[in-house]
């Protein structure tokens, strides 16, 4: 009995302890899917990813709360015919649960990714 409560109370301690999905900008957002946006956003600040026809390279570090301000971003220059490219215009990012929202250096919402499942 001691033990199936001691097990009870730090489950609930774990869970008290948790953030409830408001991770922070670290990891990957979107999809691998063709033609579909990608950003991997490294703990060492470093970015990679796809606009869904050119491959994206670059930096990134987390500003005040949930903010992202991603760096000096270079792209591959190819054309895709169908793609929507938006995401090469990202300048800065925030984080709300499980979606990330980009934001153009107008700082105009240009689009969003969905927090990629863990494997």
């Amino acid at each position: 009995m001691k033990l199936a409560a001691g097990l009870a109370a730090s489950l609930l301690l774990i869970s008290a302890c948790s953030d409830g999905g408001s991770a922070g900008p670290e990891g990957t957002w979107g999809t691998e899917a063709e033609g579909q946006p990608q950003l991997v956003l490294a703990d060492d600040g470093a970015l990679s990813g796809t606009d869904g026809c050119n491959q994206l390279m670059g930096s990134w570090e987390k500003t005040d709360g949930d903010g992202v301000d991603f760096g000096e971003v270079a792209s591959t220059m190819m054309f895709c015919e169908g793609v929507d490219t938006w995401l090469v215009g990202l300048s800065t990012g925030s984080v709300e649960g499980d979606t990330l929202h980009i934001f153009d250096a107008s700082g105009t919402e240009i689009g969003t990714l969905a927090r990629a499942a863990s494997e």
